[in-house]
Parts: structure tokens; sequence; C-alpha cells
């Protein structure tokens, strides 16, 4: 377990630093869709942003536009799921399509008791979202899982 570091403020241990083809864009989008809120903004000379920190729950997302000449670019193809945690999935989940998500799986009742369904981004970032549904014990979860990968 990682030790906990006395800081102003609270920080996640774990943040996410995004960089995007356009930050302004991205930070109004997840603040319509996923009711992120922005906290701080820093906009350099040349008009690029370089710090758009959003709160989603506890956890900070950080925006930045792409930086080319730092080896800072926008992904092509996703290489992590940022999932989210809500509590009315179907809302969300509408709403990131009406905004141009695109569905990379559609949402389903999942054995473990989420509901749950990914979704990539107008941005390219790829986002699972899920609600809990029910609790279920570990080897219920454990046999279920299997049985649907058919083992």
């Amino acid at each position: 377990m990682t030790e906990s570091v006395a800081r102003p403020g609270f920080v996640p241990h774990v943040s996410v630093h995004a960089i995007v083809a356009d930050a302004a864009s991205a930070a109004s989008w997840y603040r319509d869709v996923f009711g992120a809120e922005e906290r701080t903004r820093i906009t350099l000379p040349d008009g690029r942003l370089i710090d758009v920190q959003l709160w989603l729950g506890s956890s900070m997302l950080v925006l930045a536009d792409e930086f080319p000449e730092h080896g800072a670019v926008a992904p092509v193809t996703p290489s992590v799921v940022l999932y989210l945690h809500v509590d009315d999935i179907d809302a969300v989940w509408d709403r990131a399509l009406a905004a141009g998500a695109a569905v990379v799986r559609e949402l389903q009742d999942a054995v473990w008791g989420e509901r749950e369904g990914q979704i990539t981004d107008p941005f390219g970032h790829r986002w699972g979202l899920t609600q809990h549904l029910r609790d279920v014990p570990a080897d219920e979860k454990a046999r279920a899982v299997a049985n649907a990968f058919g083992m």
C-alpha cells in the first residue's frame, strides 16, 4: 500500500493527465456529459491549454492541448480505459452518445453486479461507464465469470 503524503488540499495518489487535440472542447464535453467540475485552467501565451483541472467525484482529470514539440500528442488508438462509476448510467450513456461518443461495447448488466459499457469520446479516449446494481458474493461471481467465458 502506498503511504499517504501530507499536501495542501486533497490530491489523489493516481490521477490522469490526458493530452487532447482541443482541450477547451474536451473540458466542455466532460463537464456537459459526465458532470465534471472545472477547478483550474492555465492558458499559455500562444493560446494552448497546459492544465485544465477537472474533478469527477474524488478523481482528478487534467487536460492539456497537444505539444508535439515535447512529444505530447493525443492518442491515435486508446491504450487505457478510464472507468467512471455513476449513479444513473443510462442518462450518462445517452448524453455521451448524443454528444458524439462512439460505442465500443454496448451497455449490459454484467454477471459481477454492474451495468456497464464502453465508449470512445470525440477526443480519442476510451471510457468504461459503470453503475453498481447489486453485491455479488465472490464464489458466485467466479462461477458466473467462468461460465460467461465458456469455462
